[in-house]
């Protein structure tokens, strides 16, 4: 990976102001823990994923920019040139070692990811992630921010549904945190650990978040139980990116 797989700082004059716009012109955003997120060197922004929303309204509220991971599919026709020149990835959810390779191109210049590690959009508990980014967060220097993000879908709401503009929104940045491997420990159980740590860091952001702001999580039929995550092998790190 070379500098140019790195998205141009162009990519971020643009969109960072759409971004604000939408938090606070759409939507009525209250941002908690801004505060907190390291306002130098690398950061892996990891929230939790109920609307298709969820990324914009986290690339809005955080003080620092940053590149989100997103499904291929996206990038396509009009949306695709927009997700571009706005500096988001692409990545294949099957796998996708290029992508992750190419995320750490961007944590090694001292740039921030942003990662709804949850995968696909659910009921946002952080029941379940996957091991891209545990495996991010333990082979670079980043420290790792859960992100709660509470109103972009709500009650019985449809995943692919819209808010309407005015709906208060509530994005909640928790404590900052890094992950290791510590010695003689194995690839697979220093994976399983950092998913294990990551995963409740969120999930207890996420539950502060319900606390401070009294909005709830949208109403689904998933019966995800909440346990420690298990990685997958460690010979095969990046399955499941997203």
């Amino acid at each position: 990976m070379t500098e140019r797989d790195i998205p141009g700082r162009w990519t971020i004059l643009w969109s960072r102001p759409v971004g604000w716009v939408l938090d606070h012109v759409v939507y009525r955003t209250r941002v908690v823990g801004r505060s907190t997120v390291p306002s130098r060197g690398p950061v892996i922004f990891a929230a939790n994923h109920i609307s298709f929303l969820d990324g914009p309204v986290m690339f809005g509220a955080a003080p620092r920019p940053m590149h989100i991971l997103v499904k291929k599919e996206m990038f396509k026709g009009f949306l695709g040139v927009v997700l571009r020149a706005s500096g988001q990835l692409p990545v294949d959810r099957s796998g996708d070692r290029a992508a992750l390779q190419r995320c750490k191109s961007v944590l090694d210049a001292g740039h921030c990811i942003g990662i709804l590690p949850e995968g696909t959009r659910g009921g946002g508990q952080a029941g379940a992630i996957s091991n891209g980014v545990a495996w991010l967060a333990l082979n670079s220097s980043a420290q790792v921010v859960p992100v709660a993000i509470l109103g972009t879908r709500q009650g019985v709401e449809h995943v692919d549904s819209v808010p309407r503009p005015g709906r208060r929104l509530h994005v909640q940045f928790g404590e900052p945190f890094t992950v290791s491997r510590q010695p003689g420990e194995s690839g697979r159980v220093s994976m399983d650990r950092a998913a294990a740590d990551i995963r409740a860091a969120l999930a207890g952001n996420i539950q502060d978040a319900i606390a401070a702001s009294g909005q709830e999580l949208p109403r689904t039929d998933d019966r995800t139980i909440f346990q420690a995550v298990a990685g997958t092998p460690a010979d095969d790190p990046l399955r499941n990116v997203l």
